[in-house]
């Protein structure tokens, strides 16, 4: 499974391509999962109703990840890999959890989550 963090949605979102299809296609496999903090961050910068929608709409079909306690998890993982210190925030901690968690793959276009992750939980 996949976990594509909100540089690429944004990029799927604006149609550009290679990410567009790419992720069209995962979505048409089902290979996404979705986690609250990425699609909080895309809710955050919609710009009118219309883009709202969509992204909800997206949210409320997408297979979801456990996120119990996730954000707690999130703090601990940052503190012993003293993450903060190499200017990985707390939401891109959420996404190495959750791929961690639900043997999935993060997609980033962030070179400082690339550099946060084993290359193990990295898509390519």
């Amino acid at each position: 499974m996949i976990i594509p963090d909100t540089s690429i949605w944004i990029e799927f979102f604006k149609f550009h391509h290679p990410y567009f299809d790419q992720l069209k296609d995962y979505l048409e496999k089902h290979e996404i999962l979705a986690i609250s903090p990425i699609f909080g961050e895309l809710l955050q910068g919609v710009k009118n109703t219309k883009e709202k929608k969509i992204i909800l709409e997206y949210w409320n079909h997408l297979a979801k990840i456990d996120e119990t306690d996730l954000m707690i998890k999130a703090g601990e993982y940052s503190f012993e890999k003293k993450l903060i210190s190499n200017g990985v925030g707390i939401i891109d901690v959420c996404i190495i959890v959750s791929a961690i968690e639900n043997n999935a793959v993060i997609w980033t276009l962030d070179e400082k989550l690339k550099k946060a992750l084993k290359r193990e939980y990295l898509h390519l």
